[in-house]
């Protein structure tokens, strides 16, 4: 169903209000935030610490009580790289491991502006290098792992895919990247048109990706120039994993996201592209009964499962 006029001007009257600037209220908005967390089931979730550098990483498991699927998602979640936790992503977690049936690992990587780029992401990369270096820890094998991220998330899970092969440490063989921001350019002159189409009235405004950006590269520009600050920039996108890559329709990060898909396909990546109609940005935190949030895990079903899944969903791999 599209949007009406009515809801539209009910969104652009929330997207001026979202336009506060984020480096003032970040502190109060990561409170709010956790005064809305779920608690969870705990005999289906246990927390897991991984060391780097002489901390701690942790890592919450979720196990799903009809375990179906013996693979693992490892997820990152979303908010900027400024906002949103393990803690407020429960609920998006035990969702994504109940409607799988697959074991899911979130993990709680380092936020910005106090952990500028590249803290989270070494975070996340660490997190990733130890479970596919020991899978037995977690009952399965390398391959049977895929990176999951929304958001911010994809584009750490992106990064991190793309340091798993500079690196050498290990190797990712699927991603599923849910609306991923993957370029460095929000403003009104950027080369994507969804920017300024969809950059004011939809929820998610291009200032405040601009803000999250500022913030995550703790001031210094040199950052944003990075593959691993946005993985559209990198020179080489071969040797990538296979990839799912899901867009929102009036989402400012869309067309970024649908462009990264094609350049991974280019470079002979095996890549699966679906525009989901009428969403916004950061509609997969939506509760289950929204029909776009079921589809979306009808996409991720059949990216997992092929032919085998229930909904034999048809991929969409033309641009939309």
């Amino acid at each position: 169903m599209a949007i009406s006029k009515a809801m539209h001007a009910a969104l652009h009257t929330l997207s001026y209000a979202a336009n506060i600037d984020v480096g003032k209220t970040y502190k109060v908005e990561r409170v709010l935030r956790g005064l809305r967390t779920p608690l969870s089931p705990l005999y289906r979730v246990w927390d897991h610490q991984i060391e780097r550098d002489g901390r701690e990483i942790t890592v919450r498991i979720y196990t799903p009580k009809k375990q179906t699927d013996n693979r693992l998602l490892l997820f990152f979640h979303g908010g900027g790289w400024v906002l949103e936790s393990v803690d407020t992503y429960n609920t998006v977690c035990r969702n994504l491991a109940k409607w799988t049936g697959c074991r899911v690992v979130s993990v709680e990587y380092s936020l910005a502006p106090e952990h500028a780029f590249p803290e989270g992401l070494e975070d996340c990369y660490a997190a990733a290098r130890e479970v596919y270096r020991h899978p037995e820890q977690f009952g399965v094998q390398s391959h049977e792992i895929t990176l999951v991220g929304d958001s911010a998330g994809g584009n750490l899970a992106a990064a991190v895919s793309l340091m798993a092969r500079d690196r050498g440490e290990f190797e990712v063989s699927q991603q599923i990247l849910i609306y991923p921001a993957t370029y460095n350019d929000h403003s009104p002159g950027s080369r994507f048109a969804s920017v300024r189409e969809n950059g004011t009235d939809y929820l998610l405004t291009s200032k405040r990706v601009s803000d999250y950006m500022a913030l995550y590269a703790g001031g210094d520009p040199r950052r944003i120039r990075s593959p691993y600050f946005a993985p559209l920039l990198a020179e080489d996108l071969s040797c990538q994993p296979r990839t799912l890559v899901i867009t929102a329709e009036f989402d400012p990060l869309r067309d970024e996201g649908e462009a990264y898909a094609y350049a991974l396909r280019r470079a002979g990546g095996k890549v699966m592209l679906y525009r989901m109609p009428d969403a916004l940005h950061g509609y997969f935190s939506l509760p289950v009964r929204f029909k776009l949030v079921r589809r979306t895990y009808d996409m991720i079903d059949y990216f997992l499962n092929g032919e085998a899944a229930s909904c034999r969903t048809k991929m969409q791999n033309e641009k939309p």
